[in-house]
Parts: C-alpha cells; structure tokens; sequence
C-alpha cells in the first residue's frame, strides 16, 4: 500500500511539473502583438428575431460565463434556460442533468457538442450518453448556442430534450495567466494566449486543476489537467481551424449516501459508506473545422477511457465483500460531417435549402461492468468489445413568404448498424453471455417544421413540431441473458421515438429586453432500458411532458442587467399502472435568477439564486424530495492589466441536496433484503475562491 501512495504521489508531482513547465515557457515568449479579428459575442444581447426557428433557442457569449459564479465545469450548461446541472458523486464525473421534466441522468436525451465534436457517450459504461464537460475550460468558450425541442434537422441521436453547441474562441484578444486558491484546498492554474504563426494563428489554453473537497472522510483528490491548442487560417469567404484537445483526470468520489445512516449518526451529511470509490479518465481529440462560401466541413477523431469505481447499495447483493463496482470505458471515436448551403427563390421568394450528412463512429475496445472490492476486481459481470455505426442525412428549407410570414422545414434520415461480441464466456456468477454477442441495425426517417410570423421588428411568434430520437445502448440490442441470474431477458428498441411540439414568442426590444416564452409538449415512446450499473435490462413506459418556460434578459442601463427564468413541468407516465403514472426525478419548477452589475470603475460582480422545486422519487408520488435553493455571489475589480474577483459558492451555507433518489440498500449488520432510503449528495458547504488574473 505504501508503495502504491508513493507512486500516486510521485505521478502527481510529475503532472504538476510537467504543468508547471508547460505554464513558464507560455509566459515566457516574447510580447507579440494581439491585434487579431476578434468576434465579441453578446449573447442575450444578440437579436434573434428574424433568425431563430423557435421560441426555445439562443446564444450566449463568453461575458456573460466570464460574469458567473460556478462550483464546476459542467455547469456552463445552466446557461440554458430551465436546465439544473448537479453532482451525485465526485468532482470528475459527468453532471446530472434536469431539463423539460427529465432527469435526463448524464446526458441521454440532450445532445452536447463542442466544436462540431460529440460530447454524449454511446454504449458507455456508466450511461447511455454520458456527457462530460470536465475536458473544457471555461475561458476559452466563444458561445453557447442552445436548442431546446427536437424542431433542428442538423441534430439528430440524443436529440428528445434539445441540445448545446459549444464553440471554443478562434483567438484571444490577450494573453491571460490566472491564479485561484479556495477553501479545502482549491488550486487551480491557466495560461491562454494567442499568437500568429503559419500564416494564421495559433491560440493555446493550459488548464491545471486540484482540489481535496469538504468531505468528513475522504480526500477526493482531484488531479486534472487540460490543454488546448487550436490553429485557425483565413480563407477567402471562410476559415479552417486545426484544433487539438487534451484531459486527464483522477478522483475520489463522495458518492450518495442513505438518509437513515446520517439520521442514526453513523455518518455525517459529509460522510460516506464506501471511501474507496473514485475514477479516472482521459480523453485526447483532434478536430478540424472548414467553413468556405456555403460548404462546411468537419471531422473528428477521439481517444477516450473511464474507469469509475461506485457502491450505492453496500451490502445488499454480497454482505462479505460488498456491492462496489467498477465499470470500464475504453474507445476511440470518429467521424464529421458536411453541408451545403444552396440560396434559390420560390415564386419570387426569398429561399434556402441546407443539405447535410454526418457520419460517426465508436470503436469501443471494452465496455465492461466488474465487481470490486477497494477498487480490486474480484470477478467480471459483463466485457464487450462493440462496434456502433451511424450515418445520418438531412434537409433543411427556409422560405421567407412575406415582412411576415417565413417557415422552416426540414426531414432528416438516420440509419445505425450495432455488432457486440462479448469478451466473457462464463462471468463471474457462472452465467455463459456468449449468447449476448450479435449483430443488429435499426434506422428513423424523422420530420421537423416551424411557421413564424413577425408582428413587427421586435416581436415574432412560432409554432414548431419535430420528431426526435435517442439510441439505446448496443448491449441491450443483442442481449438474451441477463449476466446477474442467467434468466432469458428482452432486447431493447435499437432507436426510441420522440414527438415534440410548441407554440411561443420572442421579444427583443431597443438593445434592452429580450423575452421570450414557449408551451411545450413532448412524448417520448415506450421502451426498455438498458441499465449500465447493472448489466441487463429494465422496463420503462411511453410517457408525456409539457410545460410553459419564460426567459427574461433586461439591461437597465449600461452597467446593470437582471435575468429570470421559470419552468414549470408537468411530466406522467402516459398508461394507468397500479404502481402510479409519477415519473421519478422529473422537476415540476426551476426558477433561476441573477443581477449583474458592471462598472467602468472597474468593479464588477453577480448574484445569482437558483431554486428547483420537490420531484417524485417514486412512481406513486409517495416519497418527494425536499427543494432546493442555491444563492451563489461574484465580486471582482479590474486595474490596469490586473483582474481580482471572489466568489462566495452557496452563499447561504444551505444544506439542500443537490440531488435526491430513493432505493433499497442495506448497511453493515442490516437484515437480507436491505431498507428502502432516501439516498442524497448535500450541496457543498460554503466556500470561497479567490482569483487573479493578468492579461499580457
């Protein structure tokens, strides 16, 4: 063991080194001159009226993230309206995501992309597109651009709930080398700067991470580091951009714990069961982007592992050696896609049609489930080794009718081909899964249309529909045993429908407000799941949600500005079942609000609240869980090329959950069977970090 410590210890120093290195040769090359073509994104200032295809998308701009207090990466996606990004288990794992009355668990029905890449995992290890943001930094996002509804041709897997697009910067207006140190040992390092090289120009980002976290027992250990390079040129009527992108991380998991351990005082809200789980994870990805007249390119490669280790049930399956688990992710993923903007008329009117196809690929080396012990495996559940295949074309057509009147239609195809063989025989509980290995495809022809009609030039309203889609992991497409008990099980639906429609209106007037609202319904077809944690297969049922969303941005001079978004959800299994039609984690209300203040003088902050309201944990709506409210503060001053800024993370010292769920699980000297618990992970405890910042 000692031995072990010494060699974590001794690659961490390494990493830091190397880091460190890495941070003095950026500072150290010589003054270059920052007059680069810089595009400032606003965001909510951007007027989409007269562009967007519903009610339910928008832009935001790297001044507003720069403005927000985050407790972490991922979320930046709290940028989108309604949506709640949360944590269950350690700092390096993928968020929780909630959004339109989904627990969308770590990314299944909302599709993610940065930089034209994919960020949703198929067939992964941990959950059926599992998306983690852990390998962006911040600083260097130029926008987000959101798209709730599934009404866009361009995107297709994952789509039910919406979507993010996230562009890194081309160039950095000047260099930056920042400094925060924070409560429980926070540490986090960047340099980013941008100079010409190559006949273009060549920007860089490097990203150094630790922190140990407030937790009774463990150390979590956060150990990460990110490195971005990125190389755009200038074409005549566009641009190509070269970009490379580096992430590895190493981590300790505070992961849920049950209510009734704290309530007996066995454990603190900060404490844990199992303090042996955690995880790693890497990925390294280049990317390349071309953007000439109306064509536009991209293509991508990804090498990507996970290995996670969790226990939520303890000793409920095995009482001597414990119900941990590791599950493995280990792949490589490629792909791109091409388009074709064609302008044309119709009768006179002013028309354009987008052609596109995108192609993607996961070759997964093994996706695999062990049981474990102190992070030790003990015996294998299942091992595959999957090849995923997607090809997808679509069309988009935009006719502008009249002053008035414009529609969008689009069509896309999707067509996946899955072939699991599986690396077992006989796992662990002496189940044969050779018969799990096979060959499947499955392909979707969905429609998507809006109608769009401008009252004047600040006010427009939308009527949207579209057919959507998520795929299922490729182990249930082929499955016939399940590995726990060697019982005949069934295959899931390669591809499950969804069917979304809207009505809303947007407002942008004089540069000051900009509002906008949407009714919004979705049902999402009857499918069975495949459970990652488990290995098999579980039911689930068609269901139905819909819901009104306000968004609200006003300036109310050139220094102050105030947000406020509402969502309210009404989310139910659409069959009667005697066990109830709740659907568990689905938020009736989400409320987020913020004032920013940003002043010549140099000072500037935000304050912002985030509010989501109780959610069934259980089908019958019998056990809730309780609300929760998060107060977060920034307050920054800007001299001279010097920046300083703390943030005061849970302002309020709230001991809320930051997410609630309700199963059996038994601890140590509890009957067989196990007691069925609320199961929560509290919001951090009150922290501060300090930062400085110096732009050369």
């Amino acid at each position: 063991m000692l031995y072990a410590v010494a060699t974590h210890a001794s690659e961490i120093n390494g990493k830091m080194k190397k880091l460190t290195s890495l941070i003095l040769l950026a500072v150290s090359q010589p003054a270059i001159s920052h007059e680069l073509e810089t595009l400032t994104v606003e965001g909510r200032q951007i007027n989409l009226v007269g562009d967007a295809v519903s009610a339910s998308e928008g832009v935001v701009g790297q001044k507003e993230i720069s403005l927000r207090p985050m407790l972490r990466t991922g979320e930046v996606l709290e940028m989108v309206p309604g949506m709640v990004v949360t944590q269950h288990s350690g700092t390096g794992k993928a968020n929780q995501y909630f959004l339109r009355g989904f627990n969308l668990d770590h990314g299944t029905d909302f599709a993610t992309f940065v930089d034209g890449m994919p960020v949703n995992m198929r067939t992964h290890g941990h959950g059926q597109g599992y998306s983690d943001l852990n390998f962006v930094i911040p600083e260097t996002i130029s926008k987000l651009t959101y798209k709730k509804g599934a009404y866009y041709a361009d995107v297709g897997d994952f789509s039910g709930a919406g979507s993010a697009r996230i562009d890194t910067a081309d160039a950095f207006e000047q260099g930056l080398a920042s400094m925060t140190v924070g409560h429980d040992d926070y540490y986090r390092l960047l340099v980013m700067d941008s100079i010409r090289f190559a006949g273009g120009t060549t920007s860089y980002a490097i990203e150094g991470n630790r922190y140990h976290g407030p937790w009774s027992d463990i150390d979590e250990d956060l150990d990460k580091l990110n490195l971005l390079l990125k190389h755009t040129i200038p074409l005549t009527d566009g641009h190509l951009n070269l970009t490379f992108m580096a992430y590895d991380n190493s981590w300790n998991s505070a992961d849920q714990i049950p209510e009734r351990a704290v309530n007996q005082g066995q454990i603190s809200e900060l404490g844990s069961i199992d303090d042996t789980v955690g995880g790693e994870s890497s990925r390294y990805s280049f990317s390349l982007d071309w953007q000439q007249g109306n064509w536009q390119a991209s293509a991508y490669l990804i090498d990507y592992d996970m290995n996670l280790w969790s226990n939520f049930t303890y000793f409920l399956d095995d009482e001597v050696n414990g119900d941990q688990f590791e599950q493995v992710d280990d792949r490589l993923i490629y792909g791109g896609q091409l388009s074709y903007l064609l302008d044309g008329d119709l009768a006179g009117k002013a028309m354009t049609n987008r052609f596109g196809l995108d192609l993607r690929v996961d070759d997964i080396d093994e996706v695999g489930l062990y049981h474990t012990r102190a992070r030790q495996r003990l015996g294998v559940t299942r091992s595959d080794e999957v090849k995923e295949l997607s090809t997808g074309l679509f069309w988009e057509n935009r006719i502008v009718w009249n002053d008035q009147l414009r529609t969008v239609l689009g069509a896309r195809y999707d067509y996946y081909h899955f072939d699991v063989d599986d690396r077992v025989g006989v796992n662990r509980n002496g189940v044969d899964l050779s018969s799990n290995s096979g060959e499947t495809d499955d392909d979707l022809l969905s429609f998507k249309g809006s109608v769009i009609y401008a009252f004047n030039h600040e006010w427009e309203a939308y009527i949207s529909a579209g057919q959507g889609f998520h795929s299922n992991d490729a182990r249930g497409t082929t499955i016939n045993i399940d590995p726990a008990d060697g019982n005949g099980v069934s295959t899931v639906d390669p591809l499950v429908r969804s069917f979304g429609y809207e009505t809303g209106l947007r407002g942008f007037i004089t540069d000051k407000l900009s509002v906008s609202m949407a009714l919004w319904t979705l049902e999402l077809d009857s499918e069975l799941v495949f459970v990652g944690d488990a290995g098999n297969t579980e039911a689930s049922r068609e269901s139905e949600r819909k819901g009104v969303e306000l968004t609200m941005h006003y300036h109310l001079d050139d220094h102050w500005s105030l947000d406020l978004e509402y969502a309210y959800t009404d989310a139910e299994f659409k069959d009667d079942a005697p066990e109830g039609n709740e659907i568990p984690g689905a938020i009736k209300n989400v409320f987020q609000a913020g004032l920013t203040a940003d002043f010549p003088s140099g000072w500037f902050g935000s304050l912002r609240v985030r509010h989501f309201g109780e959610r069934p944990l259980i089908e019958d709506g019998s056990v809730k869980s309780d609300d929760s409210t998060i107060w977060n503060l920034r307050v920054g001053y800007r001299v001279n090329n010097w920046t300083f800024r703390g943030d005061v993370l849970n302002l309020t010292d709230s001991n809320d959950s930051d997410i609630d769920y309700f199963y059996a699980s038994r601890l140590a000297g509890e009957p067989s069977g196990g007691v069925e618990d609320i199961h929560f992970h509290p919001i951090e405890p009150r922290t501060f970090r300090f930062t400085a910042e110096y732009r050369f």
